[in-house]
């Protein structure tokens, strides 16, 4: 979970010339509806059957919520929280502050995600701020797609490509299912845990860790492991959560729904 954790040790300074090294084919996507936590990335995301009438949604991870890191196991649906969001503009600068009213739903379990209820609508943030949600994608990213992992905490895009999907991440005593991995250039740091991963216009993942010494399956180097229980390493290689599933799980007002079918996000 090292995208959060050392996103604290960075400086200002560090920020700019992170920015310089933005990979240039960084230019297809933009910062219009991504976030910046206090400790994390994350983006305005919305299903594309949501109505803008609906409580906007902030998505991020589960290992950065307020409350600290979900246990292994546990779900947190439905608790009240009033974190604040920098909203950013497509070039990158900060345009508002939204305020969560409650964390809808969290995990670290087979995904690492967290989804805010803001008190605004999206409705109100396009005609107060003219900025538009990103769509949550409900199909299965491709292999070899290309994707942009777009940082609001940076205010950095990384860009590459799915080298492809695993189908058991490890780390420390958390353990993701089908994650996606990065080809080498999208090289996440710390604080861009949250950020949205983006395929061909819509979100289709979250980007959550990546193994940064080389280690087998201990915090902050995550492992894979395959279908037979073969482990293996990947030094520097970085990786992310799929999404798509997420829509299947909400109502039409953006309330968890996890008993609802097609949902297979864990329960509680």
């Amino acid at each position: 979970m090292t995208r959060r954790l050392l996103g604290a040790l960075f400086t200002a300074a560090t920020a700019t010339v992170l920015l310089g090294a933005t990979p240039a084919n960084a230019a297809a996507a933009n910062f219009a509806g991504t976030v910046a936590l206090s400790n994390c990335s994350g983006s305005v995301v919305k299903p594309a059957a949501t109505p803008d009438t609906a409580p906007a949604l902030v998505m991020s991870n589960g290992h950065c919520l307020e409350t600290g890191f979900p246990a292994p196991g546990q779900v947190i649906t439905n608790r009240a929280s009033s974190r604040t969001f920098t909203l950013l503009t497509a070039s990158g600068s900060n345009k508002a502050t939204l305020r969560a009213q409650k964390i809808v739903y969290g995990t670290m379990t087979d995904t690492d995600v967290s989804l805010y209820q803001l008190t605004t609508t999206y409705a109100q943030i396009k005609a107060s701020y003219g900025i538009s949600p990103l769509e949550l994608s409900n199909a299965h990213p491709s292999a070899g797609a290309a994707i942009d992992v777009v940082s609001g905490y940076w205010k950095r895009i990384y860009s590459c490509n799915i080298d492809g999907f695993v189908y058991r991440l490890k780390e420390g005593s958390w353990t993701w299912k089908d994650s996606i991995r990065y080809t080498s250039a999208c090289q996440t740091i710390g604080g861009t845990s949250g950020s949205p991963i983006i395929s061909g216009g819509k979100v289709v993942g979250v980007n959550n860790t990546g193994n940064e010494d080389g280690e087998r399956c201990t915090d902050n180097n995550p492992c894979e492991v395959d279908q037979a229980g073969n482990v293996t390493v990947h030094y520097k290689t970085n990786y992310g959560q799929e999404t798509y599933g997420i829509p299947a799980c909400l109502t039409p007002a953006n309330e968890i729904a996890l008993t609802q079918a097609g949902c297979a996000l864990p329960r509680p």
